[in-house]
């Protein structure tokens, strides 16, 4: 049966609807073209605990549609048979090059790249102007985790090839050792890919008519292990889970949180997050100490910092609240509420003077990071009031719950629905119960969350353009989701249904934590782009990253708090 890409997802759909309830409908990256790259992900790829052998299998890396037809030939094999089922957890990329199919010559994307070399891939995350479609396979792949890779190719003589052709079920197959030493399966087994562990990887080129019988006996090796044998790659993420939020908070408090130039909330938010470590640790005294060193030059020169201040580096001085208190110096507090005074002054409802005219959900943080403490701090029911008429002002929630970028700027961008959950958390926290627009914003907030909710990945994580599957699987928006959830369970303006959703996210984001205080995908600066495209390709930024660490440290102490709760 021939296979275009116009077919992929009604191809996608019926196996669905053979497996029942095997299998999530799932992409993991998308073309230069815009296609999605489809997937079908198993109910268990994700679980922390499983008896089962997870296993990944991957065709049509070269574009040929008879690599499509032989993957789509072992899931059907996998969706009728029950004792393949009992012990094994298939999940499937059907076509790692869609575009491919519509081009004649061998393993050309249509974008003058060629998905079956070049890794393991060091850059240009995720905005790549000929191979794309590696950089999405790459991570999606690896933080699954599963505990073996196996790739499907068409071919007329039968070939196995294995990352341990002397290992059991490399001896077992009469495989050979994978080529070329820059495909996906061979750069997956070593090293440490994306800063993980290895993954075993297998390829079987077979015809049509054999599939069944060699991936049979490819199976048969795995079930015959007594017990499901975890690939490094996945013992590394087990481990990282296994972290408490306290013991993530720290590792990030030793790396975030030390400068403060300029002043920005991408390190005042650190700052802060070291306060917070501190306070759990009762080390404030001295941590209070070091900071106000690196403050000094703010807190000495009030008219200084203010000045051209924005709302992103007023919100860099969420800190000053936590200093009051820990040192009892009075100018911190007037630092804040010289900041706070900068919203102030025009009509309740539009966007403050220090913000965009446009309802950016940015500036729903900025704002609530700084009015919200100047309430706490004197009283002024001004400060509140003007927060939440902006945070309900415009048109930027939509009737689905989730948020445009601005009024003006159509497109579900993830960490901009991250912002405004934040926002709305921040203004919730330091707002009166009787509040005459408390309910309002609860059920804005409420409605957001519940949107967000049901865009989350299998694997806890949300994604760069919420309603474009296939995009990368980004920190920031996940990091700020969970944070904003777990501070609503705390201080009780969300009930119990919310729990599990903070934890999975906490599950997710503790993933992508590297030891060295490094971070997985964190979306770069971005304002208001021209189309969704544009939001794609906004570069990821690996390992250290001061928005991104930021973040995640809040995050990590507001799930230690509310495990105290």
């Amino acid at each position: 049966m021939s296979v275009r890409r116009d077919d992929l997802q009604a191809l996608l759909q019926e196996l669905i609807r053979e497996g029942g309830n095997l299998w999530t409908a799932d992409a993991c990256g998308i073309t230069r073209q815009g296609t999605q790259i489809p997937a079908l992900t198993h109910r268990d790829a994700y679980v922390s605990v499983t008896d089962k052998h997870r296993i990944l299998v991957i065709g049509g890396l070269s574009g040929d549609e008879r690599d499509v037809t032989a993957v789509e030939r072992v899931a059907s094999v996998y969706a009728e048979s029950e004792a393949m089922q009992a012990g094994i957890a298939m999940s499937f990329v059907l076509s790692g090059n869609p575009d491919g199919l519509e081009i004649d010559s061998s393993t050309d994307n249509g974008a003058g790249g060629d998905p079956t070399t070049g890794y393991p891939p060091v850059d240009n995350f995720f905005l790549d102007a000929n191979n794309p479609e590696s950089r999405y396979l790459w991570r999606w792949a690896i933080f699954m985790a599963p505990d073996a890779v196996l790739e499907v190719v068409s071919g007329e003589v039968t070939r196995w090839e294995a990352s341990d052709p002397v290992g059991a079920i490399g001896r077992s197959l009469n495989a050979d050792s994978i080529e070329p030493a820059d495909s996906m399966l061979a750069a997956l087994a070593v090293g440490q890919p994306s800063g993980l562990g290895t993954i075993p990887t297998f390829r079987i080129t077979v015809s049509l008519n054999q599939i069944d019988t060699e991936v049979g006996r490819f199976l048969a090796n795995i079930a015959e292990l007594t017990a499901p044998t975890k690939s490094p790659a996945r013992l590394k993420l087990d481990s990282r889970r296994d972290r408490s939020p306290l013991d993530v908070a720290r590792l990030l408090a030793d790396k975030y949180g030390y400068t403060l130039d300029p002043l920005v909330y991408t390190q005042g938010v650190a700052i802060s997050g070291r306060l917070r470590v501190a306070e759990l640790d009762g080390t404030q005294p001295s941590t209070a100490s070091d900071v106000a060193s690196l403050v000094e030059p703010f807190a000495s020169n009030i008219e200084s910092a203010l000045q051209d201040a924005g709302g992103q580096h007023l919100a860099g001085l969420v800190w000053c609240e936590e200093m009051a208190s820990a040192t009892g110096d009075p100018r911190y507090e007037s630092l804040l509420l010289g900041a706070a005074n900068l919203f102030l002054g025009r009509p309740l409802g539009d966007p403050p003077p220090v913000c965009d005219h446009d309802y950016r959900t940015e500036d729903m943080f900025f704002a609530g990071a700084v009015l919200g403490r100047a309430f706490k701090i004197t009283g002024n029911a001004q400060y509140i009031d003007v927060l939440a008429r902006f945070l309900l002002g415009g048109d930027v929630q939509q009737p689905d719950g989730l948020f445009w970028h601005a009024d003006d700027v159509p497109f579900f961008w993830g960490r901009g629905n991250g912002f405004a959950a934040m926002g709305f958390a921040e203004t919730l926290t330091y707002m009166d119960d009787g509040h005459p627009l408390r309910s309002a914003l609860l059920s804005a907030h409420k409605s957001h969350l519940d949107a967000l909710r049901g865009r989350q990945h299998r694997s806890g994580m949300l994604i760069q353009v919420l309603d474009d599957p296939g995009s990368y699987h980004e920190h920031t928006v996940t990091s700020m989701v969970g944070y904003a959830v777990a501070r609503g369970l705390r201080l009780g303006w969300l009930d119990e249904s919310y729990r599990g959703f903070a934890e999975s996210l906490w599950n997710a984001a503790s993933e992508r934590v590297d030891d060295d205080g490094g971070l997985v995908d964190g979306c770069g600066g971005t304002g208001p782009q021209v189309d969704a495209r544009a939001y794609l390709d906004r570069p990821a930024t690996f390992g250290f990253d001061d928005r991104t660490g930021n973040l995640a440290l809040w995050f990590a102490v507001e799930m230690e708090r509310l495990s105290r709760v």
